[in-house]
């Protein structure tokens, strides 16, 4: 029987087209999201039958309780949400923009849990299903001008973390997606920078900001979301996906660090009991 997956962060050209891509060839519905129709039409046009195109502003409640209405209204269930949508922001911490920083928040972490809380009472209803939260790996270490990125994938990270422990009893399976660089539109339209205003940031932070945009990313959307449509049933499947080498290594690189570090100040750490 097909299933029915909620995919936000759909627009073309990025993994969530991946991820849509792969879950409509294989003949299960999928409703996409994007801020704006045109950048789904391709794949709705591609699928006429069994996609539902829709957009959606992570920050909106309301249009959270519409999308997931009519995904019940058109295909009868939710089987899977895919919190795909999201959004880069680089900045020295003390250059950071008090407004652009709550955005980023809202986009990246407040609207994925409001999309969970909204279809956490059909799977529980029904005792399964499949959530799976995209952050980066970017929430395993930061770096100059990411800290709040960081910060804020860090943060969807863990709080995925303490739902899989949640709901496992009930039947429902939680994931984490962590990309490394991707060939995606994540540097240009899904880009976002504060303005240089501290100078002693100029060779360091704002140098930073501006080069990522030269980046030859390895990765290609379309096997990404491959493979995360493989996971998300699979047997046997990680709780936090990895996609890329860049990714594998820049996890293995810091656990070794932490380790290290642990161990070397271990007495220190350890002398502060009673």
């Amino acid at each position: 029987m097909a299933k029915t997956w909620i995919i936000t962060g759909a627009s073309a050209g990025g993994i969530g087209e991946g991820i849509a891509r792969a879950v409509l060839a294989k003949g299960d519905n999928a409703v996409i999201t994007a801020r704006s129709l045109s950048k789904l039409e391709a794949i709705a046009n591609d699928y006429p039958e069994t996609c539902l195109p829709m957009t959606l502003d992570m920050s909106d409640r309301e249009q959270m309780k519409e999308l997931v209405a009519k995904t019940v209204e058109k295909f009868g269930t939710v089987d899977v949400l895919i919190n795909n949508a999201g959004h880069g922001y680089r900045s020295s911490v003390e250059e950071g923009e008090d407004e652009a920083i709550r955005e980023l928040f809202e986009t990246n972490l407040f609207g994925p849990i409001n999309m969970i809380k909204e279809v956490l009472p059909i799977m529980r209803e029904k005792g399964e299903g499949v959530i799976m939260n995209t952050t980066s790996i970017a929430a395993e270490r930061s770096a100059i001008a990411s800290g709040y990125y960081a910060s804020s994938k860090a943060a969807l990270d863990l709080l995925t973390d303490g739902l899989a422990k949640e709901v496992a009893p009930l039947g429902i399976r939680v994931m984490v997606i962590e990309p490394g660089a991707f060939r995606t539109h994540f540097y240009d339209e899904a880009y976002k920078a504060a303005p240089l205003k501290v100078d002693a940031y100029k060779d360091t932070t704002w140098k930073r900001a501006q080069a990522v945009n030269q980046r030859q990313q390895p990765g290609d959307p379309m096997k990404a979301g491959e493979l995360i449509v493989k996971m998300a049933f699979a047997e046997e499947a990680p709780f936090r996906l990895l996609l890329g080498a860049d990714a594998v290594k820049a996890v293995v690189t810091t656990a070794e660090g932490r380790i290290e570090e642990a161990k070397k100040f271990a007495a220190d750490s350890e002398s502060t009991g009673f």
